[in-house]
C-alpha cells in the first residue's frame, strides 16, 4: 500500500457518496415534471442542460487534478458526470414522444426511455424501441456521437486529471502528455 493511500473508511465513504448521487439523480429523474412541448424551448433546455453538463465535468477535472486522492475524486465525477448524461437524454426522448407520439417505435415511459438510452450508451441496441421520426433519429444520432465523446474523451481526461494529481500530491513533475 502506497504511503497516502486512502484507508479503507474513505474508500467506503466514497462509494457511499457515489451511489446515493446516482440514486438522488434518477429520483429527481422520475420526479421531474417532464412536459411535452412542441417549441424551440425544448432544445434551448435541451442545450442548457448538456452546457451545464460539460461545465460540471470541468469542475469535476478540476477538482480531481487537486484532490488529495485522485482516483477515488475521479470515481465520485464518474458517478455524477455518466448518470447525468444518460438522465439529460432519457428527459429529452420523453419530452420528444410525448410532444410528438409516434416519434419512437412504441410509446416512451420514463423507463422506457432509461432504457433506449442505456441501450444506444452501451451500443447494444435491441431493436426493440426504434426512432422513427427524423426528429428522434437525430437526437439518437447525437447521443451516439457524444457516447463516443464521453467514453473516449472523458475517461482519457479523468485519467490524465488523476496523473496530474497524484503527481502534484507527490512533488513531481508529470511527464509530458
Amino acid at each position: 500500500m502506497e504511503p497516502d493511500a486512502p484507508s479503507w473508511r474513505r474508500t467506503a465513504l466514497v462509494l457511499a457518496r457515489a451511489t446515493v448521487t446516482i440514486v438522488l439523480l434518477v429520483t429527481v429523474y422520475f420526479a421531474l415534471p417532464l412536459r411535452a412541448r412542441e417549441d424551440d424551448g425544448t432544445l434551448v433546455l435541451f442545450l442548457v442542460g448538456l452546457t451545464a453538463l460539460v461545465g460540471m465535468i470541468v469542475w469535476q477535472l478540476r477538482a480531481v487534478t487537486t484532490a488529495v486522492h485522485p482516483a477515488l475524486r475521479a470515481v465520485e465525477a464518474f458517478a455524477s458526470a455518466i448518470p447525468l448524461f444518460v438522465l439529460l437524454f432519457a428527459s429529452a426522448y420523453v419530452v420528444l414522444d410525448g410532444a410528438r407520439p409516434g416519434t419512437f417505435s412504441e410509446p416512451m415511459s420514463r423507463v422506457d426511455a432509461l432504457y433506449f438510452t442505456v441501450t444506444v450508451f452501451a451500443t447494444v441496441g435491441f431493436g426493440d424501441i426504434t426512432p422513427v421520426s427524423a426528429t428522434a433519429r437525430v437526437l439518437v444520432t447525437v447521443q451516439m456521437v457524444a457516447d463516443l465523446l464521453v467514453l473516449g474523451l472523458l475517461v482519457n481526461a479523468m485519467l490524465e486529471a488523476v496523473r496530474r494529481g497524484r503527481s502534484r500530491r507527490d512533488g513531481s513533475r508529470p511527464p509530458p502528455s
